[in-house]
């Protein structure tokens, strides 16, 4: 199994803490800024950052659904991690100053990959359909605290 990677970045024209905020609202914001390909969102526990426990499906593409159970960590100031309790998977969102009143978010995912010639075709496709779901978020992040 190889580790697959998936990383995207956007600048926004907001307040790092501002945008941060957003992103760690996962009670209010966050439900928001997800795609089509999320669905059956539910908070579980907490609801603001650290400490939150969040359930989604992701549907990556027509024939993979994953059924996520995202726990939430806030390792250091201006980062989220979300760590999936189903599968290998990690996704990190790091908010950082990019210049009076601007913001660089970056949200890279992680997981182990399949093996032989599956684990070949995720590598090599699922981080550029991964990334066009993590720019849409960006977009929505970006219409949200930019008004």
């Amino acid at each position: 199994m190889a580790q697959v990677e998936a990383t995207t970045e956007r600048v926004i024209a907001a307040e790092p803490e501002g945008v941060f905020g957003a992103l760690a609202d996962y009670s209010g914001t966050r439900a928001k800024l997800l795609p089509e390909q999320y669905s059956e969102y539910e908070v579980r526990e907490g609801g603001q950052g650290a400490g939150t426990l969040v359930h989604w499906k992701l549907q990556a593409t027509s024939k993979r659904v994953r059924d996520c159970l995202l726990e939430v960590s806030q390792p250091t100031a201006g980062q989220l991690v979300e760590k999936d309790r189903n599968s290998s998977m990690v996704t990190t969102w790091t908010v950082t100053p990019a210049g009076e009143g601007r913001a660089k978010v970056v949200v890279t995912t992680v997981w182990n990959g399949a093996g032989g010639i599956g684990g070949f075709f995720e590598k090599t496709f699922a981080p550029k359909g991964l990334g066009r779901i993590h720019d849409e978020v960006l977009a929505k992040l970006a219409a949200e605290v930019e008004k």
